[in-house]
């Protein structure tokens, strides 16, 4: 068994180990929870050190026969994107455990069973080499999740839970439905398989099943994006789920929806992604505008936040249908970038909401009187978030709009308003929470941060700078896997989107 499968293996082990802990003891459950996330954390460093950046394909293999009839693997691997996506899975996992050290109090062997749980789900999700086994990993990271919004959320969490498991099911039986047409005309789940009979022509699908494929997949991906106008149901399960899901949902299950776009759809069904991309890339476009206008009206700390995430979602999406290179490694880049700046502002909100008990943002005002490195943490999250030079999302935008242009300029033109809005709702954020005269009600309630938060808070902020400095330290992998995205849809030769069809003359030098 090589580091990945024992990073996967370690987790499920936990996971098992957690229900065995007796409920009487509830900081023995959190304690098991951080050195396994810890444990894991430390052993996954090892990924990027064995990983050679000089190979497009998938890494760390693993492949072992699993059922019979049909035969499904336990196969797993590795390519540049997913490395680092299962690095920010591991990364954030302690952290979110070191920020409900408190505020979880009822519950606790659950809570922290159910977290382990849904890393490893998370983790198989963006490894996992058999399409039939992405599903099931697919599905476990659902389950727990919709179990800490129910559980251990706010008034209206059962309402978010369902609505949140209702919409991701819709998505999921037509996947499956996709999943079980493409088994029985390929004969194997096995995904680099299928890529290679696809490429050498011997498995082919007509127009109108590759279109119809194309959407099952792309519909249950888009709902966990989530893309306009499927979006509804993120920011009630953002609102009144618990710090930590919020933290995984923005930071990571969201990514699952850009990841299976990137790696499914378009090496898939390359065609249909072509013939799609125009009104994709409209209604990506639209959610960059729409999502930051609705955040700049929000009055609750948490639904601000969502709703930049819907609107930094899309984002990744319209670089991933700008079918160029810069445009597919912005939009990676911005997928690690967000999870990255979102959250730390979900884990700043939560540390707020500890203290204060209220998300609204009237409550709030002087904050940085009362607590100045709490404030100043918080500062850091929101330039990181509004895309300023030198931190994390400035280069995944920047890679994006270029992307963007060179696809059609009049996308980079209205998506660089995004850009502008984000500035506004945010600053405003931090003006009407921060700034003002603080009340001694406030400034009893609200100390700085204590050595279990600067703990999580420290890393979170050391990244985003570092993301944003030193992009050259992610980016060499992420682009030999998007180049054999480009090359295997063939898009990047023959066919650019919002060119009529014309092939620029760069590219026509080089043929």
């Amino acid at each position: 068994m090589n580091l990945l499968g024992i990073v996967l293996l370690l987790l499920l082990v936990g996971f098992l180990a957690a229900l065995a802990i007796p409920r009487s003891r509830p900081e023995a459950s959190r304690m098991w929870a951080l050195i396994v996330s810890a444990v894991t954390l430390l052993l996954s460093f090892g990924l990027p050190i064995e990983f050679d950046r000089a190979v497009a394909g998938e890494q760390f293999t693993l492949d072992a026969p699993w059922v019979r009839s049909p035969e499904i693997h336990f196969h797993i691997g590795m390519d540049g994107v997913s490395l680092w996506l299962v690095l920010l899975a591991v990364f954030l996992t302690p952290v979110c455990v070191l920020i409900s050290w408190r505020s979880i109090s009822q519950r606790v062997k659950e809570f922290y069973a159910l977290f382990l749980l849904l890393e490893f789900g998370l983790v198989g999700v963006f490894i996992a080499q058999d399409i039939f086994l992405f599903y099931v990993f697919w599905e476990i990271s659902l389950v727990p999740m919709y179990f800490l919004i129910g559980i251990w959320g706010h008034e209206r969490r059962i309402y978010a839970a369902v609505k949140f498991f209702l919409y991701t099911m819709v998505g999921s039986v037509l996947m499956l439905a996709a999943i079980i047409f493409v088994y029985n005309r390929a004969q194997t789940f096995n995904y680099p398989a299928i890529l290679g009979m696809i490429a050498s022509g011997r498995l082919s699908f007509s127009s109108a099943e590759e279109l119809y494929l194309f959407l099952a997949f792309f519909l249950a991906f888009a709902i966990k994006v989530p893309l306009f106008p499927l979006h509804t149901w993120l920011p009630d399960a953002h609102v009144e789920a618990p710090t930590a899901g919020s933290v995984m949902l923005a930071s990571l299950m969201l990514k699952m929806g850009t990841y299976g776009i990137l790696h499914f759809c378009l090496p898939m069904f390359p065609g249909a992604a072509r013939d799609c991309a125009p009104w994709i890339a409209v209604l990506a476009i639209i959610g960059i505008i729409y999502g930051a206008l609705v955040a700049m009206a929000q009055p609750n700390m948490k639904k601000l936040v969502a709703y930049s995430s819907v609107s930094h979602l899309g984002f990744v999406v319209l670089g991933i249908f700008s079918f160029t290179q810069l445009g597919l490694d912005g939009a990676v880049y911005q997928m690690l970038s967000h999870g990255v700046t979102t959250g730390a502002l979900f884990v700043l909100v939560g540390v707020l909401y500890e203290r204060r008990h209220s998300l609204e943002i009237a409550d709030y005002g002087g904050v940085a009187t009362a607590a100045p490195w709490l404030s100043s943490a918080f500062m850091i999250a929101t330039l990181a978030s509004m895309g300023l030079p030198m931190l994390a999302n400035f280069v995944g935008e920047f890679l994006v709009l270029q992307g963007a242009a060179i696809a059609n300029y009049k996308w980079a033109i209205y998506a660089a308003l995004g850009s502008i809005l984000s500035a506004c709702y945010m600053l405003w954020l931090y003006q009407r929470v921060f700034y003002g005269e603080a009340t001694e009600t406030l400034k009893q309630r609200v100390p700085d941060l204590n050595v279990r938060e600067w703990a999580a808070v420290i890393p979170l902020a050391a990244l985003m700078v570092w993301m944003g400095v030193y992009s050259q330290s992610f980016l060499p992998p992420v682009s030999k896997t998007t180049a054999r995205i480009l090359e295997q849809t063939q898009a990047n030769v023959r066919f650019q989107v919002g060119n009529k069809g014309r092939v620029p003359a760069e590219i026509a030098r080089a043929r």
